[in-house]
């Protein structure tokens, strides 16, 4: 049951972080700042971020206008979901903490 809470665990704080990162590219972009790359923010949506960078988008409105971003992150949203649903039934059963 542990490895559960952790494993969930990380996934939020992985989002809240995507989250803020769009902030971040944000504001470096309004300062006319060097950015985060886009594959940078397209690796964390891959890596579990999908949701915090999907809020992100919206929240702080950016790359809303990028066909990429538009079309990638839901896509990793989705894939997000299967990867999870993969670890809880076939890896983390086998963890025991």
């Amino acid at each position: 049951m542990k490895q559960y809470i952790i494993f969930f665990s990380l996934i939020i704080i992985i989002n809240i972080i995507s989250f803020f990162i769009m902030g971040y590219d944000k504001k470096l972009a309004k300062d006319h700042k060097n950015r985060i790359s886009e594959k940078s923010l397209f690796l964390f949506a891959l890596f579990f971020g999908g949701i915090g960078i999907y809020a992100g988008m919206y929240k702080f409105r950016h790359k809303t206008k990028h066909i990429q971003f538009i079309v990638i992150v839901p896509i990793t949203i989705i894939l997000n979901i299967i990867f999870i649903y993969y670890i809880v039934l076939h890896i983390l059963p086998k963890i025991n903490l």
